[in-house]
């Protein structure tokens, strides 16, 4: 029998951005509004059932070490136990990583995204030490991260399923790899527990067709209460409601790739009035043909 894990959650959390004032500097009040925002929901339906603070969406890699501090202390303050936050601590230093995990735990996070280390290209004994050196450090869940077209490296099923039996803490996995048979091999063969969430909107419906536990979502920045009623409905096995929303939604799940995300879902969120539209470099904001194509896909849902 293995480990008794507990999911953090089923349903949606969005991968929030990380707002900047138009100055470049961290932009708390907007932050706050967002994750207000995201939890109670929109579109006439109730709001997300998690948070992910400082993934891919919130530009992590260019976000300070203070300002890592000051975003992590305020979502955990701020949401207030309304639904789990998830910090992002993983990065392909294993050292800095056990650093950014403990820093977040003691902040009172809920649990923790563990990315697969990018650049350096692990075998998976390195991501299995890797990830049981942060498990060792502290005593939050950890969710997998697995994002090739990011980090240049796959986490395959072999090696994810190899790191959730030796790794006890390991109660989740975000899967972004677009590989439906992959996704299929885990769900599987996954142990009691362990939790599957799809890390990309479009392919979330069939991955909750074939089980997984829910999403990890750009759009729910934007769109937080229609894609959150999606992942409902298929979590409740009505794949016809499901499906509907999710043919409402493509457009928008689409325009946000675009170009590189978070610059899409930026614009929209400054065209709603919740943050600036301001990115850190090496991102740019929108081309003019990109941002007219990306509103007209998500006007109809934030009208």
């Amino acid at each position: 029998m293995g480990p008794n894990r507990t999911p953090l959650f089923r349903g949606t959390a969005p991968a929030l951005v990380t707002p900047f004032t138009a100055s470049g500097d961290l932009d708390l009040d907007a932050f706050r509004r967002l994750i207000d925002f995201t939890i109670e929901g929109s579109n006439g339906y109730a709001g997300v059932e998690a948070l992910v603070v400082l993934g891919t969406t919130g530009e992590n890699p260019t976000v300070t070490a203070e300002e890592r501090r000051q975003l992590v202390e305020a979502a955990v303050e701020h949401t207030a136990g309304r639904v789990p936050v998830i910090i992002g601590t993983g990065t392909n230093n294993t050292a800095q990583s056990v650093d950014f995990s403990r820093q977040a735990a003691e902040a009172g996070a809920d649990g923790l995204l563990v990315v697969g280390p990018y650049y350096n290209k692990p075998t998976p004994a390195g991501v299995r030490g890797h990830v049981s050196a942060i498990a060792d450090a502290t005593d939050c869940p950890i969710v997998l991260y697995n994002v090739p077209g990011r980090t240049g490296s796959n986490l395959t099923a072999e090696t994810t399923l190899m790191v959730a039996e030796a790794v006890p803490s390991v109660v989740g996995v975000k899967e972004a790899s677009g590989n439906l048979n992959q996704v299929a091999d885990i769900l599987a063969h996954r142990p009691d527990g362990l939790a599957v969430y799809s890390g990309d909107d479009d392919l979330t419906l069939p991955m909750l067709a074939l089980g997984a536990d829910g999403l990890v979502s750009v759009i729910a920045n934007a769109v937080p209460g229609a894609i959150s009623e999606m992942v409902r409905r298929g979590l409740a096995g009505d794949f016809g409601g499901a499906r509907d929303l999710h043919f409402r939604l493509l457009d928008a799940m689409r325009a946000s790739f675009h170009e590189a995300n978070p610059g899409p879902v930026k614009a929209v969120l400054a065209e709603m009035g919740l943050v600036e539209n301001a990115l850190r470099l090496p991102l740019a904001p929108l081309s003019d043909a990109a941002r007219e194509g990306v509103m007209a896909a998500y006007r109809p849902h934030i009208a």
